[in-house]
């Protein structure tokens, strides 16, 4: 490859291109959630995340002398 060809490969490479903008709409609510149901679904959550590892550290020496 010339040196030219190379040059017009990283300038087209680097050109900057246009991004359309995103057409976001926020519209209200269809239902409201509760206070009780945000707690239940965060709960949820964080038993979900934080139990198996929680389980796994509480019985990280089991782990160890099995091996």
């Amino acid at each position: 490859m010339s040196l030219p060809s190379v040059s017009r490969l990283f300038r087209s490479a680097l050109r900057t291109h246009l991004v359309p903008a995103a057409n976001v709409t926020s519209k209200p609510a269809k239902h409201n959630v509760t206070t009780g149901e945000q707690v239940i679904a965060m709960t949820v959550l964080f038993v979900a995340i934080l139990g198996p590892s929680g389980w796994i550290l509480s019985h990280l020496e089991d782990y160890k002398k099995k091996v």
